[in-house]
């Protein structure tokens, strides 16, 4: 007989737990459930804060994932989507693509946010090597959502900063989906008074999504942007939908935010409106 008892959405999550600046896994599982989803981490590292202060306590947690993981795998757990952030060793990379392969199923959408590099720089870490490994990884995701210097890097496309046509973008995107990602979404990309995001689907035209430009960039919006997305997708809305969504309620989180003259590395204050997103 079919069991047609209701089932709430599952969300495994893979990133760093970072107790104080509002980033990773503390501001993925608020967002991700207020938006109905049940959110399970897989923590990656632990740091009292983020690395833009002057000091930060870190704990590497790759050698404890695989015991972590296996435990899952006793339970016998499925998930319908998995969202994989910050990784910090080529041993990490190696570590996620097991467990891709250990928890996908037809129905469970893979999204990866290759944090590699900003503002046409990667970081430190990310030399030939660790690139290489993220090109493999980014091709087996569902959705991959780069920011323009990610995109630049894992394509090896030279990087500017703004001057960007839209058939390059469109171009650009269209390569990342050569790659082997479902869907691309190049995130934040400078556009006069507006940010743009670039949307690409295999088989659809691309388009650019544009939201207003406000305040200052600050540490986080990535994590929100990300995890709205991964949320969204396992209810079923559509990729263009839950862009302006993210990219609207970021806004408004910087916006609220700079009212309270929060300092830069304190991220948004996004728990001042969390109860606006919506299903």
């Amino acid at each position: 007989m079919c069991d047609t008892r209701k089932r709430q959405k599952r969300l495994a999550v893979i990133n760093d737990f970072t107790g104080f600046g509002r980033c990773s896994l503390t501001v993925s599982i608020p967002v991700i459930s207020q938006l109905g989803v049940q959110c399970c981490p897989v923590p990656t590292s632990i740091f009292s804060n983020h690395t833009a202060f002057p000091s930060f306590y870190f704990e590497d947690y790759t050698e404890k994932m695989p015991a972590y993981i296996a435990e899952w795998k006793k339970l016998n757990l499925t998930f319908d989507g998995i969202q994989i952030g910050f990784l910090g060793s080529h041993r990490q990379i190696s570590v996620v693509q097991d467990f891709i392969r250990s928890f996908r199923s037809d129905r469970t959408l893979v999204l990866v946010d290759p944090v590699m590099g900003d503002n046409g720089t990667p970081y430190a870490l990310y030399d030939e090597h660790m690139q290489a490994a993220m090109r493999q990884l980014a091709a087996e995701a569902d959705i991959l959502t780069p920011n323009l210097t990610e995109a630049c890097i894992l394509t090896s496309t030279p990087y500017r900063s703004e001057g960007w046509t839209e058939e390059e973008l469109f171009t650009l995107a269209g390569r990342l989906t050569a790659m082997g990602a479902q869907k691309v979404v190049i995130s934040g990309i400078p556009m006069g008074q507006e940010l743009g995001n670039v949307l690409a689907e295999k088989g659809q035209t691309p388009q650019i999504i544009r939201s207003r430009r406000v305040g200052t960039e600050r540490c986080g919006t990535g994590d929100i942007f990300s995890s709205i997305l991964a949320a969204d997708a396992v209810n079923g809305v559509s990729l263009g939908m839950s862009v302006r969504k993210a990219a609207d309620f970021i806004s408004e989180c910087i916006l609220i935010t700079e009212s309270f003259d929060t300092p830069l590395t304190d991220g948004v204050c996004f728990e001042e409106i969390l109860h606006k997103l919506r299903r």
